[in-house]
């Protein structure tokens, strides 16, 4: 199944759409209020999504996430419930078939409009902030430092997204004023403390997680923070072979980057301008990202 789901409507309620995934309300078998994630094979760049999806995609990085879900399970307070698509209800033994291996089943939660980044290199738009202000974020750094250079104490940099554009870096003094004081302390302090032991333990199998975004909402009744959305996969995150990182560079990847990188190379010859329509991608593109993706999953689970 290629892009299929993107034409698949289910006979769930509340249908929202987003770039990669789509999510639906669901009774879960507590009775408690649900939602079931669907990981598409939809990609983006540049918040559009691309004409054409990498088949397979989905799957993978519905089996990132909850190997990352399952690795804190003992640690951190998070959405997934389970991934058994004999959970959902009302479905057509076709659509089973499609979702397989694609779906995360978790608890409903009101969600904080922060995006938190977590930043242990200095790369993306981290970078072009440094190279602007010498600080991300409003978090000033050590002069010098180059493109991929570590950052010796990871650094929490959250952003927010306006009704229309694209990510802004906001500072952590705006991130409070926008969901409160100590509401932002306990997520800061948990998203670098899940960083810290995700990077520990992806270093060991030769991946470098140079940075990621974490997601968090609260349940109902309840003001703590609970880990949402997806976690550490390949398009949340930049995955860099340890043994090949030079500073000074970009470096290759086993995320989305490729992809990112073969559009640039579209806008750079003036056949895209990063809105929409967006672009197809080839098909030796579509292989290799799959191929990458799947050689992270395989290294950080062995």
């Amino acid at each position: 199944m290629a892009d299929a789901l993107l034409k698949t409507d289910l006979p769930l309620a509340n249908k929202r759409q987003g770039k990669v995934r789509d999510i639906y309300d669901l009774t879960l078998p507590s009775g408690d209020h649900g939602v079931l994630i669907v990981a598409t094979d939809r990609i983006s760049v540049f918040d559009v999504v691309l004409a054409n999806g990498v088949p397979g995609k989905g799957r993978m990085l519905t089996k990132i996430a909850k190997f990352w879900f399952d690795f804190f399970s003992d640690t951190v307070s998070h959405h997934l419930i389970g991934t058994d698509v004999g959970l959902v209800p009302g479905l057509s033994d076709a659509q089973r078939d499609d979702l397989e291996g694609r779906i995360m089943i978790c608890r409903k939660t009101k969600v904080v409009p922060v995006e938190c980044i977590v930043r242990g290199y200095l790369t993306g738009s981290g970078y072009k902030d440094y190279q602007k202000t010498g600080a991300v974020c409003g978090i000033k750094l050590p002069a010098g430092l180059e493109n991929s250079s570590e950052i010796e104490t990871p650094i929490f940099t959250p952003s927010t997204k306006p009704e229309v554009g694209h990510d802004e870096n906001i500072s952590f003094e705006r991130a409070s004023e926008i969901a409160g004081a100590d509401l932002m302390n306990t997520i800061r302090d948990q998203a670098l403390d899940i960083y810290t032991h995700a990077r520990a333990h992806a270093r060991e199998r030769g991946i470098i997680i140079a940075d990621t975004k974490m997601e968090f909402g609260t349940l109902p009744g309840s003001d703590e923070p609970i880990l949402i959305d997806e976690l550490l996969t390949p398009d949340s995150s930049r995955f860099w072979p340890a043994a090949e990182w030079q500073p000074g560079r970009e470096q290759d990847s086993f995320d989305k980057q490729y992809v990112r990188n073969y559009t640039e190379e579209l806008v750079a010859r003036g056949e895209w301008n990063k809105t929409y329509p967006g672009p197809s991608l080839p098909q030796e593109i579509i292989a290799n990202t799959l191929a990458r993706y799947q050689e992270a999953f395989d290294r950080l689970t062995g």
